[in-house]
């Protein structure tokens, strides 16, 4: 970070993956990606790949299913080319997990995420004692599985039960015992505030805030209106020397040094490091860079 007059002022990085061997970005191009998951090869919407495709039509045409949005931004249909079963098991390094497609076209797992996996079960390897790891926004646990797979106690929480049945599955496949993670079916905010009046601490927290999300209540949460208050929130549940924090983010119309300044505003860290950048997959074909997400993450000096 540089530093002037007092302002710091980000250095943005960019983070992606060589260690993935079940699945690949094989091509990107005309607002769409072409990957291979496991066993099978699949078309998704990728808005920002407004360049040509590198591989032959071909190529493209040999898939299993493509998705086809309809006029919201999450919804959308299937359409399959060949067969394709419910859920089928994938790996990454020392995770195992499934892989699934759903109507939002979410397919179970962010690859792109996998940067992120790596360092967190690194930071809490690295740290040589008990690590309690909050992961808010879980999704289907593979950040939680990464944590737990390096010896942290997690607390999970998702505002879907059925995705929360999926990370339960998750767990299985990853054979971790049962009493390293904790899942929790509830609103962020309010599993936070409830945390806070407990008087609970967490050496770590990992969130994945959606742009526009219900919780199990109905509750809405809106990124941009209630951030300031879940990054509040998240102060008052870390240990005053924490080891990790990490924020990841989607599909909002804000740069890796928006949510760099939110954080270093709302999160008054001890000494250490504030980074941010942006996730994103190298394609297989020419090589090009797709971008995904942006995000923060902070961790002590001393790690």
């Amino acid at each position: 970070m540089q530093h002037s007059e007092g302002i710091t002022h980000p250095k943005i990085n960019l983070l992606i993956s060589p260690g993935w061997q079940d699945y690949t970005l094989l091509d990107t191009g005309n607002g769409q990606r072409l990957e291979r998951i496991g066993n099978y090869r699949f078309i998704r919407p990728a808005v920002q790949a407004m360049w040509k495709p590198a591989l032959d039509e071909k190529e493209w045409l040999s898939v299993n299913g493509v998705f086809h949005p309809n006029q919201s931004e999450n919804g959308g249909l299937w359409q399959f080319e060949k067969p394709v079963p419910p859920s089928w098991e994938l790996s990454y390094r020392f995770l195992r997990f499934n892989a699934f497609l759903a109507s939002s076209r979410h397919i179970g797992f962010f690859p792109e995420q996998a940067p992120h996996w790596d360092w967190i079960y690194q930071k809490v390897q690295e740290s040589n004692k008990p690590v309690k790891v909050l992961n808010l926004f879980g999704y289907t646990g593979i950040a939680s599985l990464a944590a737990a797979s390096a010896g942290a106690t997690v607390i999970h929480v998702d505002a879907s039960k059925k995705t929360l049945q999926f990370a339960k599955v998750n767990q299985q496949i990853s054979q971790l015992d049962q009493e390293n993670i904790r899942w929790i079916l509830d609103d962020a905010l309010k599993f936070l505030r409830r945390e806070q009046r407990r008087g609970m601490k967490y050496d770590a927290i990992i969130l994945d805030p959606p742009k526009f999300g219900r919780g199990p209540k109905g509750e809405i949460w809106e990124f941009f209106d209630l951030l300031p208050q879940l990054l509040e929130a998240c102060h008052q549940v870390l240990n005053p020397q924490p080891l990790f924090f990490l924020m990841t983010a989607y599909a909002i119309r804000a740069s890796a040094i928006t949510i760099f300044n939110t954080v270093n505003d709302l999160i008054p860290f001890p000494q250490g490091e504030l980074t941010c950048g942006e996730l994103a997959l190298e394609e297989k074909s020419a090589k090009r860079l797709l971008p995904m997400a942006i995000y923060v993450r902070w961790q002590n000096h001393a790690d």
